[in-house]
């Protein structure tokens, strides 16, 4: 599961993203509401905890953008306790969600799973790109109809192409979600994984889906 936390309180942010990782998410940090707001807007993430009290964009902009654009990712807000005004705005204007600060780490975690199981609109257990699809309840992937055999890590890999099917993906994003950042950037890790996937579900295909892009990363996109 996917999780961004919006939050330009550095500590919290250390220490909450830290004990996520550990439960299994995959989370990206983002320390203002602008860059919070583009992250956002090009990736898909399960839920988003969101400050009100942000430089750049508070938390109530980021999320009317957001709500404005068509996103549906499941949002919780942060607040002080004097700011639950603000969060009942915040739920008048979309939001799933709120939490008051100072919080207890188990709450938080508790409303995550809360809010990730309620159906929404985007939410669903087949991720798919042109004919190549996941099933997430059984684990299968198939293309063109044909199943495909996947190793534990290359099926994680697929999964994180598949969510972002159309963006570019770091180096540094691949290792961090797929991974857990336990090699080096350097490492050539990334690049066998690619191989070994492409070899299974590009090779035997006139349409090439898993790009590089030279300087950058890998995309999920047709040529």
């Amino acid at each position: 599961m996917q999780l961004l936390f919006i939050d330009d309180d550095t500590s919290l942010q250390e220490l909450i993203t830290k004990r996520l990782k550990t439960e299994g998410y995959y989370v990206d940090s983002c320390f203002d509401g602008q860059s919070g707001y583009e992250h956002a807007s090009c990736f898909k993430y399960d839920c988003i905890i969101l400050d009100i009290v942000l430089p750049k964009l508070n938390g109530l902009e980021v999320l009317r953008n957001l709500r404005g654009d068509g996103n549906n990712s499941n949002i919780i807000l942060l607040t002080s306790k004097s700011g639950v005004d603000d969060c009942v705005n915040g739920l008048n204007t979309g939001a799933d969600d709120y939490l008051a600060k100072p919080f207890q780490y188990k709450e938080l975690l508790a409303r995550i799973h809360a809010v990730t199981r309620r159906p929404t609109e985007y939410k669903d257990n087949i991720l798919s790109f042109e004919d190549l699809t996941m099933n997430l309840d059984n684990y299968t992937v198939t293309r063109a109809g044909d199943c495909i055999t996947l190793t534990r890590t290359e099926y994680f890999l697929l999964e994180y192409l598949l969510r972002n099917s159309g963006h570019v993906l770091t180096r540094a994003q691949i290792l961090d979600r797929v991974w857990k950042n336990n090699f080096d950037y350097e490492s050539n890790v990334i690049d066998v994984a690619i191989r070994f996937l492409r070899n299974k579900i590009d090779k035997p295909y006139e349409k090439k889906l898993i790009q590089t892009v030279r300087g950058f990363g890998y995309s999920l996109r047709l040529e």
